[in-house]
């Protein structure tokens, strides 16, 4: 019994090196491949015929009590919001969603693009809720609620009744009602690929120019000078944050576009040490306080904690301001900020001198 035990270890044993062996020999010296189950915990994504689209179902009413929790400080309660991400609803009719082509986005005068107006593929809103949402603490949302929160805007956009419960059983027929269904196009090697028939040619066409080339276009646009305040100042008619920003129109064109603030009046840059009330309130107007505390963290660190971490910085601290950035602090980037230089200075000028309240 004794030396059948030993038999059944030297077997144990070699099969085990030989299964090390040729994992190896297939990568030397890295690692092993990865489980069924290692896979599958990355294989999420969902494809625009709906393949990978895990089984489940929402309702539009629970998807709005998700929506106010956890997605309307960013997004707006409509959705509408432009004040952290540009709007994700807006800019459809219900002709568009007959037609499967949104009429606005061939409107030069159409003030900006929402998602709903944008998006194809309705797999591609669920997908995005799933794997990025919310922006703070991805891929926490529950399947039912994903399916939830994607029926609600659906039903923001006019595209499903109030009472509607959006499932895997059938949001291949709401598809059929995206509103820029037929806007996209498929004359690429991209999708949807030649097991679905599609195109096998290159994503461009160009052809290298090699001599008496065009200069490229410089892209610009600007107000005339008897419409540029024709309708009040559009920088305070936009949102302070987020993508899409106004001129300040009570100032001439080329100028900067900038007004000072009451707060920069009050704080001249060369101060070693800036009136602090003058800048809480800068930092009001310009929403920073939404994102970052004076002594704690609310999104990004705490003021008192840049404070201490770059302690008379000013130009670094006032750079990273107007240019935003990721990675310093953690994963969630900060976004530039639409503010004038001696404002950023002045608030850099605040920070680097410890950030006092």
């Amino acid at each position: 019994m004794f030396k059948f035990r030993n038999l059944v270890l030297i077997l144990a044993a070699c099969f085990t090196s030989a299964t090390l062996f040729a994992q190896n020999a297939k990568y030397p010296g890295v690692g092993r491949d990865a489980t069924p189950k290692e896979v599958a915990a990355w294989d999420i994504d969902v494809r625009p015929d709906f393949k990978g689209l895990p089984v489940g179902s929402g309702s539009v009413a629970k998807g709005q009590d998700v929506w106010e929790v956890k997605c309307a400080q960013c997004h707006g309660i409509f959705g509408e919001s432009n004040e952290v991400f540009s709007p994700i609803i807006g800019g459809t009719t219900a002709e568009d969603i007959k037609n499967g082509r949104v009429a606005n986005l061939t409107r030069a005068d159409f003030p900006g693009r929402t998602t709903m107006m944008k998006v194809a593929t309705l797999s591609t809103l669920w997908d995005y809720i799933n794997r990025a949402m919310p922006w703070t603490n991805p891929k926490t949302l529950t399947t039912e609620e994903v399916y939830a929160v994607t029926g609600f805007l659906l039903n923001l956009a006019g595209i499903v009744p109030d009472d509607f419960v959006l499932s895997n059983q059938n949001i291949a027929e709401v598809q059929k009602r995206m509103p820029n269904r037929n806007g996209m196009t498929t004359a690429h090697a991209m999708w949807p690929g030649r097991e679905f028939g599609g195109s096998a040619k290159p994503d461009t066409q160009n052809v290298i120019c090699m001599k008496d080339c065009v200069p490229e276009p410089k892209v610009a646009s600007f107000l005339p000078d008897f419409a540029r305040n024709a309708h009040g100042n559009l920088s305070e008619q936009n949102r302070l944050v987020g993508q899409q920003k106004g001129a300040d129109t009570t100032r001439p064109e080329g100028s900067g576009g900038k007004s000072v603030s009451p707060a920069t009046a009050a704080i001249k840059p060369s101060d070693s040490k800036p009136d602090n009330k003058a800048v809480l309130a800068l930092l009001s107007k310009n929403v920073c306080t939404a994102c970052h505390g004076i002594n704690k963290k609310i999104v990004g660190p705490g003021f008192n904690e840049i404070a201490k971490k770059y302690p008379g910085k000013v130009d670094y601290i006032a750079g990273k301001i107007k240019a935003g950035g990721s990675g310093v602090w953690g994963p969630v980037p900060m976004p530039a900020q639409n503010l004038s230089e001696a404002d950023a200075k002045l608030i850099a000028i605040w920070i680097a001198n410890g950030a006092v309240n």
